[in-house]
C-alpha cells in the first residue's frame, strides 16, 4: 500500500482531526509525525498533555498504523527519511505561520515524486481556540507553579514582561503577535513601587506586594516571576516562600546586596554587596524551606552593578549554583552587552549549570536570537509596560492643560468601549 503522512500536534483531539485522518486512510497506510513538547513550545504554547501521552491516544485511532516523533515545525527531515507517497494536510496553512512549512513540504516531496493532498479544513472549531477557552475558565496555583519550569525545558528562550496591576497583567496576558507571545509574568519591586508612588528602596512591604501578586494572578494563567529584592533577613525569607508557593508563583528572585537595597540603575545609589558565605545561607534556607521542587529561587547577582570584575560574578555564580540555587541572574547596568556576553561565555562552561536569567533593559540592543545563542534561557523586560504607561499618561495631562479639553487626547487613548470589553 502507498505511505501517507499526516503532522499533527493532536494536544486537544476534536473532530477535524479525525476527519483529516478519515482521510489519509482512502490513500494508504497512515504514519502521523507526532510533534514533540519542545516542536510545540517553539511556536506556540506548551502543550496541555505530554508526548507519550498524546501518542497514547493517536495510537488508539482508528486508521493510524504508526506514530512517530516529529521534533520540528518542519516536516523535512522526517519527509525525507520516510518518504511517503503522500502528505495529507488541512488547508488553512496557505496563508500565516505555516506558509512556509508548506512550501517546503512540496518542494520536498518532489524529490521522490510525492504528493501534498490538502483537505478541506473543519470550519467552527480549532484546538487552539479549545485550549484558549479551557485556559480562560483559570488555572489552579500548583498548574501555574509548575509552568515555568516546563517552559524552561522545552522552549530555546522563556520571553518574561512585568506587571504591576491587573490591567497590566490583562496586557502581558493577551497580547500576541502572530505565533509570539510573552510566556511569563514578572512582579517587579521597581515597578511595584513606582506604581504606588514609592522609591525602589525595600520600602514596600510583603504584605502591599501579595495584594499585587493576587491582582495579576484573578486575570492571568501565565506563570509568575516575583522580584524579592534581597529576601530580607533569612528568619523573614522562608515565610515569603512559602507564601508564594501556596498562591501558586512558580519562582523568585533575589539579589546578593545587603538590607535595605537601592535600585541597581538609579544613577550615583551607593550599593553594598552582601558577604558570599552570608547569601548562600539564604538560599539554602530558601532551598529547604520549599515543598514543591518545581518552585525555583533564583540568586541573581550584582557584581557587575557594583563595579566589581567579571571574576567576582563568576565565583558567586559557582557558590549560590552549590548552595542550591535553580537559576542565576546575571545584571547589568552597561548600555553595551560586552561583559554581560563575556559573563555568558565564561558561564557556558561550567560543568554544573542552572537556568540563566538576564534583564536587558539598559543593554537593549541585543536580541533574543543573540541571547539564546549564549546560552541565555530566560529574557525578562523588567519595567516597560509602566515606563510607557507614563509616558503617555504625562502626555495625556499636558494636552489637557493645554487645550483645557480632552479632544487632543484622542490619539493617546485607548476607546472607552474597547477597554470595557476587557472586563467581560
Amino acid at each position: 500500500m502507498k505511505k501517507v503522512y499526516i503532522g499533527m500536534s493532536a494536544d486537544f483531539i476534536h473532530v477535524g482531526h479525525i476527519n483529516l485522518i478519515n482521510n489519509a486512510i482512502k490513500y494508504g497506510n497512515v504514519t502521523v509525525g507526532l510533534l514533540t513538547d519542545k516542536a510545540i513550545a517553539s511556536y506556540k504554547r506548551i502543550p496541555l498533555m505530554p508526548y507519550e501521552q498524546r501518542k497514547k491516544v493517536i495510537n488508539n485511532i482508528k486508521g493510524v498504523n504508526h506514530v512517530v516523533q516529529q521534533k520540528t515545525l518542519d516536516y523535512t527531515d522526517n519527509l525525507r527519511k520516510y518518504k511517503p507517497d503522500y502528505v495529507i494536510h488541512g488547508d488553512d496553512w496557505k496563508n500565516g505561520l505555516q506558509k512556509e512549512t508548506r512550501r517546503k513540504v512540496i518542494n520536498v516531496m518532489k524529490e521522490w515524486g510525492g504528493k501534498l493532498i490538502e483537505v478541506k479544513y473543519t470550519k467552527g472549531i480549532s484546538s487552539t481556540k479549545l485550549i484558549e477557552d479551557k485556559l480562560n475558565q483559570g488555572i489552579t496555583p500548583i498548574q501555574r507553579l509548575k509552568k515555568l519550569k516546563k517552559l524552561i525545558n522545552l522552549k530555546p528562550i522563556v520571553r518574561v514582561i512585568e506587571a504591576h496591576n491587573g490591567l497590566s497583567a490583562i496586557v502581558a496576558e493577551n497580547t500576541k503577535l502572530d505565533s509570539k507571545e510573552f510566556d511569563a509574568i514578572w512582579e517587579s519591586s521597581l515597578t511595584d513601587s513606582s506604581s504606588k508612588g514609592k522609591p525602589d528602596i525595600e520600602l514596600i512591604d510583603f504584605t502591599s506586594r501579595i495584594q499585587t501578586i493576587n491582582q495579576i494572578l484573578e486575570v492571568t494563567t501565565k506563570p509568575i516571576i516575583v522580584d524579592g529584592d534581597t529576601g530580607g533577613v533569612k528568619e523573614h525569607f522562608v515565610f515569603v516562600i512559602k507564601t508564594l508557593e501556596r498562591l501558586g508563583v512558580s519562582a523568585i528572585i533575589i539579589e546578593d546586596k545587603k538590607f535595605p537595597k537601592k535600585n541597581s540603575l538609579l544613577k550615583g545609589a551607593k550599593h553594598e554587596q552582601e558577604d558570599i558565605n552570608v547569601f548562600c545561607d539564604k538560599i539554602k534556607a530558601g532551598i529547604q524551606t520549599k515543598i514543591d521542587q518545581d518552585f525555583m529561587i533564583i540568586a541573581r547577582i550584582e557584581s557587575l552593578i557594583i563595579k566589581h570584575d567579571i571574576n567576582d560574578a563568576i565565583k558567586r555564580a559557582k557558590a549560590y549554583i552549590k548552595a542550591g540555587a535553580n537559576g542565576i541572574m546575571i545584571h547589568s547596568k552597561n548600555k553595551k552587552p560586552t561583559e554581560i556576553i563575556k559573563f555568558c561565555k565564561l558561564y557556558k562552561k561550567f560543568n554544573n549549570k542552572v537556568p540563566l536569567v538576564v534583564v536587558p533593559t539598559t543593554y537593549n540592543k541585543i536580541t533574543e536570537k543573540e541571547l539564546k545563542e549564549l546560552g541565555v534561557n530566560v529574557v525578562i523586560y523588567a519595567n516597560h509596560l509602566l515606563r510607557s504607561s507614563y509616558k503617555n499618561m504625562k502626555k495625556t495631562a499636558e494636552k489637557i492643560l493645554q487645550y483645557e479639553r480632552s479632544k487632543e487626547t484622542d490619539d493617546l487613548c485607548y476607546p472607552v468601549k474597547e477597554l470595557l470589553k476587557l472586563f467581560k
